[in-house]
């Protein structure tokens, strides 16, 4: 009976979307470098445009200023440049608020905010899968992204399906359960536990063993994966929509399969930063 409850054509849908990701994830993150920081700035992009239209402003100069801003970001970070970040960040309020001057009253206040938003969220955050994999270990730390987000969240929807009985946030999403978010948490961590184990004899660690390390980065990314995942369902709830995109069958659009790694990839950088 519960293994039935798997067998139906939106789980091979997704199970299949899932697997084309993972592929297209293996290849540019081994690759790293210049691939990878092009993969994410195209997939920030693309995040972005999904943001701005439920926000309206896919097509307005104020979400066109955000695709600008996006693109000199990660042109920043290709050449080293993070040091002008902060300033990217103000010419983009300043341009912005030009055009909410000289198009008053057409152009409204919310726009403004929405486009400085989307830059900050999608973009910005979701750049930290390339600093990661950038940093020291980085070839081994940044597949903890993932695991705390994808792997937690596979976890959590077959502990979910499997023994869900309470629901956990039953007005932003009534499928989650508290029995699959307990079981996302310590699946990731298991599942961090035994990537160190496997790949103890190439990481290296100022404090911790990463056996120990590695479980911990995994469950507190497990309980912000699912912050970023809510979070990301009450913008579609106050706008009144089901997914922000159908580019990937079974999962909606990037920001619906990215909503997770969005918050997940800063938090990893930090930890494993102090680890």
């Amino acid at each position: 009976m519960v293994i039935s409850k798997f067998m139906n054509k939106s789980f091979y849908e997704r199970l299949f979307s899932g697997i084309i990701l993972v592929i297209i994830a293996l290849i540019t993150i081994i690759l790293g470098n210049d691939v990878l920081l092009v993969t994410v700035g195209i997939v920030s992009l693309i995040g972005l445009y999904e943001m701005n239209r439920v926000f309206g402003i896919e097509k307005y100069a104020t979400g066109i200023m955000a695709y600008i801003a996006v693109i000199i970001y990660y042109a920043m970070l290709r050449f080293d440049m993070m040091t002008y970040v902060p300033f990217l960040i103000v010419a983009l309020l300043i341009a912005c608020m030009a055009v909410y001057v000289f198009e008053f009253p057409k152009c409204k206040t919310e726009q403004v905010m929405a486009a400085i938003f989307g830059t900050i969220y999608v973009a910005v955050m979701l750049s930290f899968v390339y600093l990661v994999r950038m940093g020291n270990n980085g070839a081994y730390n940044v597949w903890l992204i993932f695991l705390c987000s994808w792997g937690s969240d596979t976890c959590a929807y077959v502990f979910g399906v499997a023994f869900g009985k309470h629901k956990m946030a039953p007005v932003l999403s009534p499928k989650k359960s508290i029995e699959g978010a307990v079981g996302g948490i310590l699946g990731a961590a298991v599942l961090g536990f035994i990537y160190a184990t496997v790949f103890q004899n190439n990481i290296e660690m100022r404090y911790l063993d990463p056996r120990i390390a590695y479980p911990i980065v995994c469950a507190a990314g497990s309980l912000i994966a699912m912050t970023g995942d809510l979070a990301a369902s009450a913008i579609k709830r106050n706008h009144d929509i089901k997914d922000y995109g159908t580019l990937i069958p079974g999962h909606g659009g990037i920001m619906d399969r990215f909503d997770s790694v969005i918050f997940v990839a800063p938090i990893v950088w930090l930890l494993i930063n102090f680890f």
